[in-house]
């Protein structure tokens, strides 16, 4: 059974045009479409490391948003598929994140905004949602903790946070997460999916399940 309805298929970034697929939820049975819960803009991993939009993680996390009544925009990063321009070592692309971001609030005004991403996307959502006062919630998955990632204003950060990491990721080991999940101030959660890797391999669907539970109780409890 669908869930959900594509529109939209490029925006324009500032290097140019964006190959992009947004995700809606479909209309109510009846035909009558009812405003998306939040809008959601989601990065995809690393441009160099095969990284792109429909990356299978990005994919089920999209889905699983589109489950829940959000509305998701993915993107091909500058350089990516057809996008125009060309990698820029994380600065460019959180300019992409920005263009996206305005697209949503453009076109969704009356809509809660959340900044999510897988990996090197994590990084790059976490690092502009934090900063956009319009951002309300900040989804990583699987971010990357090395030290030229710098997420301390994210720890800071009082805007709700959360995680979904592999128990075994090797490039990103679980105690790692745990010590930067200590580091955050609270309203903050994380869900570790068991023998996952960092590509989640075996384990996508579970991804998927974990950002649908965590952000489904997160609705109930804001729409009380």
């Amino acid at each position: 059974m669908k869930t959900s309805v594509a529109r939209l298929h490029e925006i324009t970034g500032p290097a140019g045009r964006l190959e992009a697929h947004l995700l809606e939820p479909e209309p109510v049975l009846g035909g009558k479409i009812s405003s998306p819960r939040s809008a959601v803009v989601l990065a995809h991993p690393h441009p160099l490391h095969g990284g792109t939009m429909h990356s299978k993680v990005v994919y089920q996390t999209a889905k699983a948003l589109s489950r829940i009544g959000c509305v998701t925009l993915r993107f091909n990063f500058r350089g990516v598929g057809t996008s125009e321009g060309t990698f820029d070592e994380g600065r460019g692309e959180q300019e992409d994140f920005r263009a996206a971001v305005n697209v949503m609030v453009n076109r969704y005004p009356d809509v809660e905004l959340w900044a999510a991403g897988y990996s090197f996307g994590a990084f790059i959502a976490l690092s502009v949602g934090v900063a956009d006062p319009r951002v309300t919630a900040l989804i990583g998955i699987a971010p990357p903790l090395m030290d030229k990632y710098d997420l301390s204003e994210v720890t800071r950060s009082q805007k709700h946070k959360f995680l979904v990491h592999g128990e075994a990721d090797e490039l990103i080991p679980l105690k790692e997460m745990w010590r930067f999940y200590g580091s955050l101030e609270e309203p903050k959660e994380l869900v570790v999916v068991d023998a996952a890797d960092h590509l989640f391999d075996g384990h996508v669907s579970e991804v998927g399940d974990a950002i649908e539970d965590l952000l489904r109780d997160y609705i109930l409890n804001t729409d009380q």
